[in-house]
This record gives C-alpha cells, structure tokens and sequence, in this order.
C-alpha cells in the first residue's frame, strides 16, 4: 500500500501528541507511586470510564471478531460477549467494595483479606503472575496484532514496527504513569471509534460488496448474521452459546471481565473520587464496551468474506505476507486496503490508538503490581517514593521488551484468547465468593491457581502431541478429516468444562482441608468493607461470644438488589446490541421493538440505581 503524505503526517502528528501528553504528566506522576499509579485517587469516573473502554478496544480486538464471526458468524461473539455478566455484575456488586478497600493494587487485597505467611506469597507470587508473566502474554498477543496491521500495510518488518509502536508507546507510558495513561486513552478512544466507522463505512462500500444491502444478501455472508446459532447444530449452540453463558462468564479470570473485578478495571475503580464514580465509571464501560462497539468491526469482517473468502485469497493478496501469521484474523487488516487518503492516515492512527492504550495500561498496571506488591513489600519497604517510580519506569521497559518478544512467536488473536481463557478456568468463583464466604483462604487461591494453569499446560501439550500425529497420518497418504477423526482429543468447551471443574472441585476441597484466616483479619475486613450475606454469621458469632460483637450490615438485601440491577442492566444492553444489529439489518419493526425493550430497562435501571445509593 502507498501512504500519502497527508496519511503520514496524521499517524505522526498522533504520535507527537501521545509523546507531548506523557511528558506534560511526568512532573505529576513523578511525585510517589500513588500518583505514578493511581493518579492521586481523584479521577472522575468519565475519564475512568472511557480509559477503560479505551484500554479493552485493543489493536486485537477487531481481529479477534473478524475471526470469530468469519468462522462462527456473527453469533460466534458469545464467547465474549456473555463476559457482559461479569462486567455489570462488577458494577453493581463489586465496585464499591473495591473502592472502599482503598488498596493501591487489586492484588495488596490479598493481605487485607486473609493472613499469615501465605498470603504474603500468594501477594507477591500474583504480582510477578499476572503482573509480569500473564501480563506480558496479553500484551504478546496485542503487539501480535499491530504486527499484522502494519504488514498488510506498510510493509514493515515486525522489528520495524515493535521499535516503531512500542518505542513511542513505552516512552509516554514510563514518563507519565497513570495520569499520563488516562488523558491518552480520553483522546485514544476517540480517534480509535472514528477510525473503526471510517473502516466499516468503506468496506461495506467496496466496489465488490456493493452497499449494506448487497452485503447482507450476499450468499457467503446471509448464514452469518443471525444472533444466535442455529439451534439444529447442538455442537454450535453448545460451544458458541450454552458454555459462555452457563458456565465461562463466572468461573473463568479473564483481562478486562474478571469475576468480581480486577486488574486495570480495579485499578480505575480504586482511583475514582468515590464509591460512586467508581460504580459509574464501570458502567459506563460496561455499556460502551458491549453495545456501542461491536458493529463497526462486524462489517468490516462480513465484508472481508465477499473480497477474501478463503485465505487463499488473502495469501494470494499479499505474496509476501509470512507463512506464520496468515489467518482469518488477517482480514481485518486486509480490509483497510480500501480506504481512501486521508481517510487512511486516521483509521491506522486508531490503529496506532488502540494499540498503544492497550499496551499503556498495561505496562502501568503490571508496573504497579511489580513496585507495590513485590519490590516495596518484599525487597525495600523502607524505599523512597522517587525510588519506587524509578523501580516503576524500568519494570515498563523491561516488560516492554518481554512482549515484544513472545510476540514473535504467536500465530492468532484467537490462540492467545483461547490460551488466557484455559489458564484462568475455574478461578473465577472464588473471585465472586470471597467477599461473602468467610471460609476461603489464602490456599484456595493458591490451588485454584496452580490447577488451573497446570491444567492449561497438560491440555496444549495434549492438542499439540494430537497435532503431530495428524500431520502424520496426513503424511502418509490419509485425508486430513479422516486423520482428525482417527486421533480424536477434546474439543475447546469441553477442555474448558473439565479445567473449570477439577479446578473448583480441587480448590473447595483444599479449603475444608486447611486453617482459615484468623478471626483478627476476619473481623478487621469486615468492618472495612461490612459486605453483607450470609456467608459472615460465622465470624459475627464469633465476635459476639468474644465480647467483641461486630454491627451486623444489612447488605443481604443490597446484593438481592444489585444482582437484580445486574440482571435488567443485561437485558438492556442486549437489546441495545441486537437492536442496533437489526437496525442495520433493516428489520425496522423488531428494531424498535427492541430499541424500547433497553430504554424501558434503563428507566427501571436509574430508579434502582437510586435505590441503591440510598440504602448504600
């Protein structure tokens, strides 16, 4: 592809403004670690809002659906779409508590909440987990994808483009911190959502598409645009619908739609003014996030079905294109082949955006946990706060080069997606539950985390030896789908059904097996965060009979009305996503049906909101 000048100093142009904001926020940001990573704890929850709508839009993001929806429809998207559960259920659930722990990290909650020797480990372990190892995977996977982009088109090397988007993103990011994160993410987000429309509105008008309608018409696209998969193919409906919504959305700990919250989205509550910037910047998210963005990038893949059906026709394309990354999520890239100068240089600036918000948090989130929860805990308590930021800015490299690395050596978005969502199978329970059950400790954490990934790793190896003895057979003269049904093995829902439940059979076990948190740490969480349920009469007699009795919190009543809240605030985003999908369908009466269907729900969703602020 040719850039034009006129595209060449848009993409430059974003870069220096990402470059100008980090050193505008290095002064702020260099004065302690709580202002390096939490920004001092007084964002108001747009910004918060919007930084984590700008962090999930990530430069893989529409490749992952142009995946998904080239091989499963625009129904396949159930396997992240059903995480909207998780998120409102965080919302309404979730955020206020986070906010009131007042921790600098979501993992420093582990010594807030149980005690002794191990939940010292499990903090720092967690830290060097998921702040670096699990961390750098995600980010792996997201530079993976700005590789691709600037393959198709500029024709760089993936050197070329790691030096080039991650050397800007690691300077603004290792300069202003989090402050410097959220003002980049706010102007991010902006340029990424009109670069996406600009990408769908050209590709839908492609001389071979031939407008929206010619595209829904289409006889390769038509059996792709239901919402649902088709109820005679149990296999789909199983994979793409039942296990994502019976099963994946609570047990499985996912970037972005942890159970109960969690990395940067904790990180942003717990920077909010309050309790209710936090629980507002979360839904703000949650709605943006599921019912705003979708579609842009479900057209353009439906339109990369008519120009490249096969990826035969994407290798024939692009001749030079490595062996090694060619895949359905390649298309997307493909596709913006076809937008004009101008145009151009702005959709791959919201390329560049959504990469590098992405990336940003995520150095700043991982940064934190290797300060806070590792170096300052464990190897320098007594550190001055200029040590720490020093500490926080050569984590940010340091990570930085980790990915880039790892990135070299992944194939696809959905590999990586799949990958995350094994390892973190099962875990998710005990997000939601040790708030309201006195009984999970530090070792259930620790099992649930070392099963699952344990498992993770037995489960690839397994695909990976079944791999070999296919490509064997197929050697040997037999037809690839005999040589598959031969072999056999697990299919993908069904390694995430046996991971989810020996990891929670295991970890429940190892929790009546073992010493509880003492009574001391019990009560001090209580009366911090008083969360309510049934699950605390235990510690609360406890005190009683101690002649230290405890304010009983009437918050069963609260979680009854949230989990109601989260429910209603489900249905209508849902009908928000379907009703703007039918919308451009041109099914105009079943649009405004549900179109009324989420207004009628965000009526009934502001009246508890309120509800909820006052029994709060």
């Amino acid at each position: 592809m040719q850039i034009a000048p006129l595209d060449w100093s848009i993409i430059v142009g974003f870069f220096v403004v990402a470059l100008a904001i980090g050193a505008w926020a290095s002064k702020r940001a260099g004065q302690s670690s709580s202002e390096y990573f939490l920004s001092g704890r007084n964002m108001p929850w747009y910004v918060l809002g919007m930084s984590m709508v700008a962090t999930t839009f990530s430069v893989d993001t529409p490749n992952l659906v142009t995946d998904i929806v080239r091989q499963n429809g625009v129904a396949g998207n159930w396997v992240w779409w059903s995480f909207l559960l998780t998120g409102m259920l965080t919302v309404f659930i979730y955020a206020r508590l986070w906010r009131r722990s007042a921790v600098m990290t979501d993992v420093e909650f582990y010594e807030l909440r149980y005690s002794g020797k191990q939940a010292a480990f499990l903090r720092g372990f967690r830290a060097l987990y998921l702040g670096v190892f699990f961390n750098v995977v995600i980010m792996a996977s997201v530079t993976l994808a700005v590789i691709k982009f600037s393959a198709i088109l500029l024709d760089f090397t993936p050197i070329q483009t790691i030096l080039v988007a991650g050397g800007v993103t690691v300077v603004y990011s290792s300069l202003g911190g989090f402050l410097g994160v959220l003002l980049t993410d706010f102007v991010m987000f902006s340029v990424a959502m009109v670069g996406s429309f600009c990408a769908a509105y050209f590709a839908v008008n492609h001389a071979k598409v031939g407008g929206l309608a010619n595209l829904l018409s289409h006889p390769q696209v038509a059996d792709k645009l239901a919402f649902v998969p088709d109820f005679s193919n149990t296999e789909m409906v199983v994979t793409l619908l039942v296990i994502p919504l019976a099963v994946q959305w609570w047990s499985v700990w996912y970037p972005g739609a942890e159970p109960g919250g969690g990395g940067y989205v904790a990180q942003r509550m717990l920077a909010a003014k309050n309790e209710n910037h936090a629980v507002a910047s979360a839904l703000f998210f949650n709605v943006a996030h599921y019912a705003l963005r979708p579609w842009p990038w479900i057209l353009v893949a439906l339109s990369s079905i008519v120009i490249y059906p096969e990826l035969a026709t994407l290798k024939q394309s692009f001749p030079t294109l490595n062996e090694n990354i060619l895949g359905h999520d390649l298309a997307y890239p493909a596709m913006l082949n076809v937008i004009p100068t101008g145009f151009l240089g702005l959709t791959l600036a919201s390329i560049a955006a959504a990469y590098m918000s992405t990336i940003s948090t995520s150095l700043n989130w991982g940064a934190s946990y290797v300060v806070n929860d590792f170096y300052k805990r464990f190897i320098s308590p007594d550190a001055t706060e200029k040590r720490l930021v020093q500490i926080g800015r050569i984590a940010t490299v340091v990570m930085m080069v980790m990915a880039s690395s790892i990135a070299l050596y992944l194939e696809s978005a959905l590999q990586a997606f799949n990958v995350l969502l094994q390892i973190g199978a099962g875990t998710g329970l005990i997000f939601i539950l040790r708030w309201f059950w006195w009984r999970i400790n530090a070792y259930s954490e620790l099992t649930a985390m070392l099963v699952s990934f344990v498992l993770a790793v037995a489960f690839m190896v397994y695909r990976s030896f079944n791999a070999a003895k296919v490509q064997e057979l197929v050697q040997s003269g037999m037809a690839r789908a005999e040589a598959v049904a031969q072999v056999g093995g697990f299919k993908t829902w069904e390694e995430l059904l046996l991971g989810v439940g020996i990891t929670t059979l295991a970890w429940i076990l190892v929790t009546f097996l073992t010493r509880p948190t003492d009574q001391k740490t019990l009560r001090a969480f209580y009366a911090l965060e008083h969360p309510g349920g049934p699950g605390w009469n235990r510690v609360l007699a406890e005190a009683r009979r101690n002649g230290n009795p405890l304010t009983k919190h009437t918050g069963t009543s609260q979680i009854t009305l949230g989990l109601l809240a989260m429910l209603i605030s489900c249905m209508a985003v849902y009908c928000a996503l379907f009703g703007i999908g039918l919308w451009i369908y041109g099914e105009f009466f079943r649009a405004t049906l549900l179109t009324l269907a989420a207004a009628a729900c965000a009526l009934v969703l502001k009246k508890m909101w309120l509800r909820l602020a006052d029994a709060e």
